[in-house]
């Protein structure tokens, strides 16, 4: 009998045997060599002022004019808030987590082998009638035993979930490699999302603003992800300068509206003796009434710290202190949904490492999916506490499969072993919350929905069927179907072949096939449907 080995912690780095030595910077976060840096952090007095509305001093009526006049951004572009998981290295989403099946969707089940190869003993299946394993509260059916799902409904509770739905996206990506054009945050950006202080922000320092790639035709280097992965990051995006520290916030932003109103009533006076006399006018104008907007939304360092927002960590947050401060991927979370969710940030990306978690046990992997699945809960949570939507969208590069051997420890909870790589199982997938109610599935029967909420389908092995969607074999095409049912969710899709003119979706027939949800907002979040 095969002895019980131990479960490496979370934060553990993977030596694997059939890997060389991790030697990129790739190599080290897909085997959890990197990861989010530990910062002893607690809450102050600043809480009090956690939210940013109730920390300014609010600008006058005629400054706020002028404001909107130079089209300064206070809450982001307006789009829906958008956050993508990128879990380096391979992780298991289809079968385990998500459940993924045939042509006819979710239920149209794999073979009993199919689900083998992705963790699944036969006694587990969702049609081995030796238990319920399927769960819908999402909306998307998960395994009822995924370690994700267990740790997004432990964040959220089910009176979020009933608000929530999903999709999921069978596509092959290559293993273990930084080359996959995985990330969509580019295009997410094209269509629209924007944040009041930057376009995007990622939890690591590169053109992506994760491990994986963005597509290259998506690429803009105006808007390249600024890095975040802490706390510090985010207090440190706003220097309003020395005048806070002597004053009180309200005194700043009344001596800043001061300034405008007499700069404003001297360029009344003044000839510049340019052409362009009225655009210097307005620009001195707009950055006087900029100034005044920082001191009054950022006046206060606690409008944007996550440290400082009770609602995320704190004895009714969604973090306790002790989870904050001993876990870095929280601390990550935390600092990109502050700012997506609040309109700060457009968009943004956490990455999270040690997926390649093909151990020779299963408890390894499980523990990784959990803390993951608390993270990508905790981003809904939010949302739902801010009272705006938000869409999930969760990828990796490759996947892993079983060979069938169980593991019965406590936590391998008697599936299989994660063997080895295996692109062939791979899947993404995306979640939305709805303030207003669960978002609908496109279709008009549940036939129609079921192929609607699985954009593509495995074959009864248990491996991708190439042919079932343009994304099932093209890691870009799978960013632009993501990017397409972004632009639905705000019933723009039919922008998306001016924005994408050399998209590779097909015709619009073939697009409406690639959409999963009905739209939830028009054009913004400021218009509900």
């Amino acid at each position: 009998m095969r002895k019980n080995k131990q479960p490496l912690h979370p934060d553990a780095p993977l030596k694997l045997n059939d890997h060389s030595l991790p030697i990129t910077r790739r190599d080290m976060i897909c085997q959890g060599f990197y990861k989010g840096t530990a910062t002893v952090l607690g809450g102050s007095a600043f809480s009090l002022f956690a939210n940013p509305r109730q920390a300014e001093a609010a600008l006058s009526s005629d400054l706020a004019a002028m404001r909107d006049a130079c089209g300064i951004a206070t809450q982001g572009a307006g789009k829906i808030p958008f956050i993508c998981f990128d879990l380096a290295g391979g992780a298991n989403i289809a079968g385990s987590n998500v459940l993924v099946g045939g042509p006819g969707g979710q239920m149209d089940f794999l073979s009993t082998a199919g689900y083998s190869k992705q963790g699944l003993p036969g006694d587990m299946t969702p049609q081995s009638g030796q238990g319920d394993f399927i769960n819908q509260d999402l909306g998307l059916a998960f395994h009822s035993d995924s370690q994700m799902l267990r740790g997004i409904l432990e964040r959220i509770g089910t009176d979020r979930a009933a608000s929530v739905n999903g999709a999921v996206i069978p596509a092959r990506s290559e293993n273990d490699t930084g080359n996959n054009p995985h990330n969509p945050m580019y295009g997410i950006n094209r269509v629209g999302a924007n944040g009041s202080l930057l376009a995007l922000i990622g939890s690591r320092a590169s053109d992506s603003g994760g491990n994986s790639l963005a597509p290259e035709m998506l690429i803009n280097p105006e808007v390249r992800p600024t890095k975040v992965d802490r706390p510090s990051d985010v207090s440190g995006l706003v220097d309003v300068g020395d005048l806070v520290g002597l004053l009180s916030q309200s005194d700043t932003v009344a001596v800043m509206e001061s300034m405008y109103r007499i700069s404003n009533a001297k360029l009344g006076a003044v000839n510049t003796g340019s052409v362009r006399d009225t655009v210097l006018k307005d620009l001195m104008r707009c950055g006087y009434v900029k100034s005044a907007d920082l001191a009054d939304r950022f006046g206060n360092p606690a409008a944007i710290d996550p440290v400082a927002d009770p609602d995320i960590v704190g004895p009714a947050g969604i973090f306790s202190f002790d989870e904050f401060d001993s876990d870095g991927e929280f601390r990550k979370a935390a600092s990109v949904m502050k700012l997506v969710v609040n309109g700060y940030a457009g968009a943004g990306t956490i990455t999270m490492g040690g997926y390649d978690y093909h151990t020779g046990d299963r408890a390894t992997g499980e523990i990784r999916d959990l803390r993951a699945g608390r993270c990508i809960g905790a981003c809904i949570e939010y949302a739902a506490r801010v009272g705006v939507p938000v869409m999930i969208y969760v990828f990796s590069d490759g996947s892993v499969f079983s060979n069938g051997m169980l593991d019965n420890s406590a936590e391998g909870r008697g599936k299989g072993v994660w063997t080895g790589d295996n692109q062939q199982t791979a899947a993404s997938f995306f979640l939305v919350y709805n303030p207003n109610g669960r978002p609908g599935i496109v279709g008009g029967s549940l036939e129609e929905q079921a192929v609607h909420q699985q954009l593509g389908y495995m074959r009864r092995s248990g491996d991708v069927e190439t042919a079932s969607s343009p994304a099932a074999n093209n890691v870009n095409l799978l960013v632009e179907t993501l990017v397409l049912n972004y632009m639905a969710l705000h019933n723009e899709q039919h922008l998306f072949p001016t924005l994408f003119p050399q998209h590779g979706l097909g015709n619009a027939t073939l697009m409406d096939r690639l959409t999963a949800m009905n739209p939830i907002v028009d054009g913004g979040i400021g218009n509900p449907v």
